[in-house]
Formats: C-alpha cells, sequence, structure tokens
C-alpha cells in the first residue's frame, strides 16, 4: 500500500472520530442547558409551560440535525473518500 494512502486513511478515521464524538458532546451539552433553561422557565411562569414546550421541542429537533449532518459526512469520509481519488 502506498505511504501517502495509509496516511490519509489513517487522518480519514481520525477526523471521522472527531466528528462524531464532538458532535455528540456538543449535543449533549446543548440538550443539557435546553432542558435546565426550559425547567427554569415553567418554574418562573407555569401558565406558559405548553407554549415553552412546543418552542423546545423544535429547538431540540434543530440541536439533533448538528450531529446528524456530521454522521453524514463521516460516512462519505470512510466510504466514498473525494481525497483518496
Amino acid at each position: 500500500m502506498d505511504p501517502v494512502l495509509a496516511a490519509l486513511n489513517g487522518y480519514t478515521v481520525i477526523a471521522v472520530a472527531l466528528l462524531i464524538g464532538l458532535g455528540a458532546l456538543g449535543t449533549g451539552i446543548g440538550f443539557a442547558i435546553l432542558g435546565g433553561k426550559f425547567l427554569e422557565g415553567v418554574a418562573r411562569q407555569p401558565e406558559l409551560g405548553s407554549q415553552l414546550q412546543t418552542r423546545m421541542f423544535i429547538v431540540a429537533g434543530l440541536l439533533d440535525a448538528i450531529p446528524m449532518i456530521g454522521v453524514g459526512i463521516a460516512m462519505l469520509l470512510l466510504f466514498a473518500n473525494p481525497l483518496a481519488g
């Protein structure tokens, strides 16, 4: 195997690990902050609980999209690496 191609494959695996790992870490922190702020808002004004819950689920859906995009890019790099062409 070509040493340059072997190095490229190694760096690709590291990049994929960082994409998935940091995406999951960031999403976990984001969900923790989102849930905490939601609970603070409902504790402060319980009558707005249903409105806050709807908005929280919308933001949670948007927050979930970030690691999914990262996994998609990671799969592209693993199985159809455009750099190895």
